[in-house]
């Protein structure tokens, strides 16, 4: 692959331009989502991602919870989640979510979670428990479910759309020829399309992400929204993507807002309901949650079904 090193090789590190910069965390919202979520034993992927949002997002009191354990059973090269061999599952976790999220009376709730492919289903049902526990303990509160591709098992993804989350997501994370260098071996771009397929077969709204930086062409990102339109995709979001350490992928570009406002409106123009475009949107990023609280709500009529 042109322009990417091997991971673990130390790459010169190009200077972040002025449009990266963001503020510190802070104030009394985001104190108290953080100290909500430590009292409840909740892992966000806002901390273990290092998301530049956190604060924006917490202070807004917007989390995007991780489920399962700190530890992925994939090693993907973009990702600062720790890889490695996962723990047991918390039975009381489905419960102890709901119940945090209930005292943050919040509006919307995105739960994710690591890759947990030694369980037999994914740890799907796992997911689905936490979904059910909301929408009964959180009635008002919108339910975005960022999910892995559980090995394309279409009894595990069953599970989740059973459980009714508003809002299906599965992230493609990068174009079709840059997918074997930057995800794990056992994820595959064509397999990422064939989840969101069988998600919006079954009726759900469907939503992916795409990082942007690690090598791909304009024409390459083109061609993934048109991939992702085939099959029914109903919103994107398109971000920079951020080295977490010497030893992850290196940016190879930052890419300027104008070009990502630019990649927006052509997706708009091909269908998708939103498309969220930025260099520090990320796949739970705030911009598109007003947009979709006015979409599950029924308040945009001409919105997919």
């Amino acid at each position: 692959m042109a322009g990417l090193v091997q991971l673990g090789h130390r790459a010169p590190r190009i200077p972040k331009p002025d449009w990266l910069k963001v503020r510190l965390p802070g104030g009394e919202r985001y104190e108290f989502v953080k100290r909500t979520l430590r009292e409840a034993k909740l892992v966000t992927v806002c901390e273990e991602a290092s998301c530049p949002n956190m604060g924006e997002c917490w202070g807004g009191g917007t989390a995007t919870v991780m489920l399962m354990g700190e530890v992925c059973s994939r090693a993907c090269r973009f990702c600062d989640v720790t890889p490695g061999h996962p723990g047991a599952l918390d039975p009381d976790e489905p419960r102890h979510l709901a119940e945090a999220i209930a005292r943050l009376s919040l509006d919307y709730i995105v739960v994710t979670s690591v890759n947990r492919d030694e369980l037999p289903d994914g740890g799907a049902g796992h997911f689905a428990e936490a979904i059910s526990e909301l929408k009964a303990r959180c009635p008002e509160t919108l339910v975005e479910v960022l999910i892995p591709d559980f090995q394309g098992n279409a009894a595990a993804l069953e599970k989740i759309v059973q459980a009714a989350p508003d809002v299906a997501a599965h992230n493609v994370e990068t174009v079709r020829r840059l997918t074997p260098r930057v995800r794990d071996a056992r994820a595959s771009y064509d397999q990422s399309l064939a989840v969101l397929d069988l998600l919006k077969r079954r009726g759900m709204r469907t939503k992916t992400s795409i990082m942007m930086g690690l090598s791909e062409t304009d024409d390459e990102v083109r061609e993934a929204m048109h991939d992702l339109r085939e099959v029914g995709t109903d919103i994107l979001t398109l971000g920079q993507y951020l080295r977490p350490s010497d030893w992850h992928l290196p940016v190879q570009e930052y890419i300027h807002p104008d070009r990502f406002a630019a990649l927006a409106k052509e997706g708009e123009a091909l269908g998708f309901a939103f498309v969220a475009a930025g260099p520090l949107v990320r796949s739970s990023y705030r911009a598109g949650e007003f947009f979709l609280r006015k979409w599950v709500r029924g308040e945009r009529e001409t919105a997919p079904v």
